[in-house]
């Protein structure tokens, strides 16, 4: 017997939500020839140019060793490039290339075609209460990961 009917479990909604929209990130991101955690890098980058991948991992909520593999397909791809900092030589700043500038500006259009639709949909005061929903739905879940460490 369950402890809870699964229409009523929260987590089930998030994740399919969050499913469905990898699912279509994936879809759009497709043509571009890149992968959500790529697209997500360039997008990073074009804001904060010369950040550490270490930074940037965190910035893109992955793990360093993803991040890595991230930044080598697209510096094998020549749409990054990295070079030592100019005072800390063991930290590599990462830059967008031209050619990742323009990868990213025909990705990020097609997201934001993704991301309008799905806006669309809502008000702009439930837009505002649904951003303000999740919000607290990560608050709750940060506290309940940090009492969950023994």
């Amino acid at each position: 017997m369950m402890s809870m009917p699964a229409s009523e479990r929260l987590g089930s909604h998030l994740k399919g939500a969050e499913q469905a929209l990898s699912a279509t990130k994936t879809a759009v991101l497709k043509p571009a020839g890149l992968t959500i955690a790529q697209y997500s890098a360039l997008l990073c980058l074009a804001g904060s140019p010369g950040i550490s991948a270490a930074a940037l991992a965190r910035l893109c909520r992955v793990t360093p060793p993803t991040m890595n593999a991230v930044l080598k397909n697209l510096q094998d791809r020549a749409l990054i490039a990295r070079s030592p900092h100019e005072w800390h030589r063991n930290v590599l700043e990462t830059r967008l290339t031209d050619e990742g500038r323009a990868v990213l500006a025909d990705a990020d259009a097609r997201v934001v075609r993704t991301e309008r639709a799905l806006a669309a949909e809502f008000t702009e005061e439930e837009r505002a209460t649904l951003v303000t929903l999740l919000g607290r739905c990560v608050d709750v879940l940060e506290l309940e990961k940090q009492h969950a460490r023994p």
